[in-house]
């Protein structure tokens, strides 16, 4: 079994194509940074007109490397939401075309599954799971006990750990992309060099909060008379590690739901592009060492947005009869928890 994943969400056009095997037949990613880094972010108008050049180069592309042609194909695979509305759109009607036209069954996969079941391609990781999805956009504890079937533990009250990351890299003027040089600026900081406050720590439930961690952030700046280069990589690791600092506290409580509700399950799992993240990952390991549970991510490469990840989820839907008829809209927004198992959605 072959399936052919596009995936046009943000600002990478990719395609990829996977097999039941868990293989990785092909992948390829076209990055969109240049066109968007001079603005600090992405530009959704130029990044919808950037996938529209790009859709069918990249497809043809990742065919050619998989020494496949389309009648080798199973089923046709993309992300059909949540993200910026025009690339979604570009990745959709491409996909409905060449199912069209090949008689291929059509999966519309939400983004965030595609994520949240990554894991599965590269390691042994049985349902239920817990799972911390962390991206630009999202931030979120799940367990996740099967194909489209989501229990959400809690989620960002505001920003998005990736969006705090990326806004504050814009802050310090560290360079686009935020959150990787972040990361590489934190490496050469004090962690203590600043006191910022840790949201949320000590309360109840597993609901996160990064606004105010921000907005404290641009206080530190503003004191400041001059800011050296040192005091932007003790800023930057100060700020980080107050992030990982209130995910460990969130994910406490959420290892506990997951025990109790869960009692045999034995994985916990980091997801999306802020799952990159060294010390992010460190701490989750250390949590799920403490907890006799058993961690597992997908290799960094496959954290940010991929199209192996669409193709992947798209084979775990269609084995199980999930696909969707060409009437399917692209959708800005798809809460994962609101994902049917409905063996055919609209």
């Amino acid at each position: 079994m072959i399936v052919l994943g596009i995936e046009s969400s943000c600002d990478e056009t990719a395609c990829a194509l996977v097999n039941d095997k868990r293989e990785i037949l092909s992948s390829v990613v076209w990055s969109q940074y240049d066109e968007h880094r001079r603005f600090g972010g992405v530009v959704p108008e130029i990044a919808a007109r950037a996938h529209l050049e790009k859709c069918d180069i990249l497809i043809r592309e990742a065919m050619e490397k998989a020494g496949k042609t389309f009648k080798d194909l199973d089923a046709i695979a993309v992300a059909g939401g949540p993200g910026l509305i025009g690339g979604v759109l570009v990745g959709v009607m491409t996909a409905k075309a060449i199912a069209l036209c090949q008689n291929l069954p059509f999966v519309a996969v939400n983004h965030l599954e595609g994520h949240a079941l990554t894991v599965r391609l590269s390691h042994p990781v049985e349902f239920p799971y817990l799972l911390l999805l962390t991206s630009g956009g999202h931030c979120q504890v799940l367990i996740v006990r099967g194909v489209g079937q989501y229990e959400k533990l809690g989620g960002t009250i505001d920003d998005s750990a990736g969006e705090a990351f990326d806004k504050v890299a814009k802050m310090l003027d560290i360079g686009y992309p935020g959150g990787p040089n972040l990361e590489k600026r934190a490496a050469q900081g004090n962690p203590k060099a600043y006191d910022f406050p840790v949201p949320m720590r000590g309360r109840k439930g597993c609901d996160f909060s990064f606004s105010g961690l921000k907005t404290a952030v641009r206080v530190a700046i503003e004191r400041k008379e001059t800011l050296t280069e040192q005091d932007k990589n003790d800023m930057c690791a100060s700020f980080q590690g107050a992030v990982v600092a209130e995910m460990k506290d969130r994910l406490s409580h959420a290892v506990t739901i997951f025990k109790e509700k869960c009692p045999e399950a034995k994985d916990i799992v980091v997801a999306g592009g802020v799952a990159a993240n060294g010390a992010v990952r460190q701490m989750i390991e250390e949590l799920a060492g403490k907890n006799g549970l058993v961690f597992s991510a997908p290799p960094v490469k496959l954290c940010t947005d991929n199209g192996v990840m669409i193709a992947w989820a798209g084979l775990e839907r269609f084995r199980l009869g999930m696909t969707n008829n060409f009437d399917f809209r692209a959708r800005p927004r798809w809460p994962l928890e609101s994902l049917s198992n409905n063996l055919t959605e609209g």
